[in-house]
């Protein structure tokens, strides 16, 4: 039995990547919506948007390859809510969160749709030598 070799560091960096960024929406999103500059003086239950992005970061530190796929579409949502703020909003401080926002998303986008592809990419070098050798 042959180990396949360890994926390349670029797989690593794609995935901190998008820990990092997704972990940014999070804090974003809470920072934004209680303090920085809530729909409501005191903050708005607004603040509850970040909820669905809690429950990927786990897959996410867990390497899950479906976690990705989901992430990456599921991040539109966030995209799209920042677009429609920093078009919408009248407070200038609240649509600079809005174009941070939309950054975040766009890296996350970026982050999970490499790592998925360099991880395929991978698994299939990885799988070439082992098919090579069976009779």
């Amino acid at each position: 039995m042959s180990l396949s070799p360890p994926p390349p560091s670029s797989v690593a960096t794609t995935r901190w990547l998008a820990v990092g960024s997704l972990a940014g929406l999070i804090v974003l999103g809470l920072a934004w919506e209680l303090w920085l500059a809530p729909l409501r003086p005191g903050g708005s239950l607004m603040a509850l948007k970040v909820l669905p992005l809690a429950i990927p970061l786990a897959g996410l530190l867990k390497n899950r390859m479906y976690t990705y796929r989901w992430v990456s579409l599921m991040v539109w949502l966030y995209f799209t809510e920042g677009v429609v703020r920093a078009w919408s909003d009248t407070n200038g401080i609240s649509q600079l969160l809005a174009l941070a926002e939309v950054l975040l998303c766009l890296v996350l986008f970026v982050a999970c749709a490499w790592h998925v592809r360099l991880r395929l990419r991978h698994a299939k070098a990885a799988a070439r030598p082992l098919e090579a050798s069976t009779p």
